[in-house]
């Protein structure tokens, strides 16, 4: 005979649940609420996740099987259907994005001095999107296409750990752009991104915040060169310049210098061309730092592999 905790009560446990409980009350989540707490709402979708279940009946059919073990995993109301899509609709879904961002600021703190391979002080984020198909006849709000429904996950994905710090959901036409009016800079932090995020108006913000970016340019771009600096070509780089744009709007969007580093893969031969606001970097730590951004495509694939996020 087991006498021992469950292993899913073991993993909670580990939650600081009076930080969930602070949540609930300040958006009132158990105000009118008889049976099936938020708190029991929680633990049911994290078995869920954890246990890989498919749908709503499938967790019922699930927890149902086993009812003398509700208590023993914190679980104090029965599970049903309808009672877990009632709550999944109608509750405050801002309780668990707080509780999300107070986990995610406990884990960041664990991971502060990690080393993601670059002798770097620091803090470096990648910042990215993906498109997650829906369907939409289930999330009729998820407008994406005219017999298809999807949402964006624009992700700031913190590189010590990579942990995100920023998430950000639209629906699946905005574009990855538009996430930068949003975000709030943090000064002396590096934010590297695609060439979709190439838009001078939100980079001259980024400086004017005093924080660094690295995106990658594209083959169009109109500029004039300043200064060459020396570098060494064995190590892939073809150039180091001092530029600024000259382009007639992008002259007016970004009216100050920036550094244009060329770069030439030598397994793919490739060439590579990136902006960015800082000249004190190496010029290799530079393409260094754009090659880390592959982090943010692996949070990615392991989000769409592990979370059932579409069944929900």
């Amino acid at each position: 005979m087991h006498v021992g905790s469950l292993v899913f009560a073991q993993l909670m446990d580990l939650l600081p649940l009076h930080v969930f409980h602070r949540c609930v009350q300040r958006y009132k989540g158990n105000r009118n609420v008889k049976s099936f707490s938020c708190l029991d709402q929680f633990l049911v979708m994290a078995f869920a996740q954890l246990t890989f279940r498919e749908s709503l009946r499938d967790i019922e059919a699930c927890l149902s099987a086993v009812p003398n073990k509700l208590y023993h995993m914190g679980i104090r109301s029965p599970v049903s259907r309808s009672t877990l899509a009632d709550a999944n609709e109608t509750r405050d879904w801002r309780i668990f994005a707080d509780f999300a961002q107070a986990l995610i600021g406990t884990a960041r703190r664990l991971y502060r001095n990690e080393d993601f391979g670059l002798q770097l002080n620091e803090t470096v984020y990648a910042l990215d999107a993906t498109t997650i198909d829906l369907c939409l006849a289930l999330f009729p709000w998820a407008k994406f296409r005219q017999y298809k429904g999807a949402v964006k996950l624009h992700t700031l994905l913190d590189l010590r750990g990579n942990i995100p710090s920023f998430i950000y959901i639209t629906d699946g036409k905005v574009h990855d752009i538009n996430v930068l009016d949003v975000l709030i800079p943090e000064p002396g932090s590096f934010y590297v991104m695609d060439r979709g995020y190439l838009d001078f108006a939100r980079l001259y913000a980024l400086t004017q915040d005093q924080a660094y970016f690295v995106v990658r340019s594209k083959e169009n771009l109109r500029f004039r060169r300043l200064y060459s600096h020396p570098i060494d070509k064995s190590t892939g780089l073809r150039c180091d310049q001092t530029i600024v744009v000259t382009g007639p709007l992008t002259s007016q969007l970004y009216p100050e210098k920036l550094r244009r580093v060329g770069y030439v893969d030598a397994t793919t031969q490739k060439r590579f061309s990136f902006l960015s606001n800082n000249f004190v970097l190496p010029a290799l730590t530079i393409t260094q730092l754009y090659k880390c951004r592959w982090q943010v495509e692996l949070f990615f694939k392991w989000i769409k592999q592990h979370l059932r996020i579409k069944a929900f």
